[in-house]
């Protein structure tokens, strides 16, 4: 393959590909599902969904060899959104169902929501907190709503790593970000005009 493809959301067999798919055509994206390897690594950017458990995610990464390819091409200063379970799996390990290792993007674990007295799955609409600029968060403000579905919470090792934070009976981390790797912990698919805003800031990330 010689063209690079604008944007290529990564099929490893999990998640909400088509969804994904077509949020990036409404606000102009030229997006790819693939799961080849040379596709992936030669992509001008990377979206990761994920819907699912972890391990299982990993262990379909690892067999297809994505997680090399994905690795190479963020060396490569490839831009990469992780969504849902797709920051999930950028981090260094999860103890969803065991422990497991991911692919180490961004240093740090993936905890279960335990907090007494919360509803699991954290489900709905909920506001982001923080005030930090990065170019994912162009015209998004502070205390904006984006949809959550998840049990499981990133918590990154080093501190500079949240970009922003959301509150559940806790704080935890909801936007990481790491050089040219990011994740969501919502689903910006389904957060209507504010999600389609994030989406068109990767888009535009060089």
């Amino acid at each position: 393959m010689t063209d690079i493809i604008e944007t290529v959301i990564v099929d490893y067999g999990m998640g909400n590909l088509r969804s994904v798919e077509k949020a990036l055509e409404n606000v102009g994206g030229r997006p790819l599902i693939s799961g080849d390897l040379e596709t992936v690594r030669n992509a001008d950017r990377l979206i990761l969904p994920g819907v699912g458990a972890f391990g299982d995610a990993m262990r379909n990464l690892k067999q297809k060899g994505l997680d090399v390819a994905i690795r190479k091409a963020v060396q490569a200063g490839t831009p990469l959104l992780g969504l849902c379970l797709g920051l999930q799996l950028l981090f260094t390990r999860s103890e969803e169902f065991g422990s497991h290792e991911g692919l180490d993007l961004i240093p740090g674990n993936v905890l279960k929501i335990d907090e007494p007295g919360l509803r699991v799955p954290h489900v709905g609409w909920n506001q982001i907190e923080g005030t930090r600029p990065n170019p994912l968060l162009e015209g998004i403000a502070e205390g904006s709503y984006f949809y959550y579905v998840h049990s499981y919470y990133v918590l990154p090792e080093n501190p500079d790593h949240v970009l922003r934070w959301t509150s559940y009976g806790f704080r935890f981390c909801s936007i990481a970000c790491r050089d040219k790797v990011w994740g969501a912990q919502f689903h910006p698919e389904k957060s209507q005009d504010i999600g389609k805003r994030l989406l068109r800031n990767f888009l535009a990330i060089l």
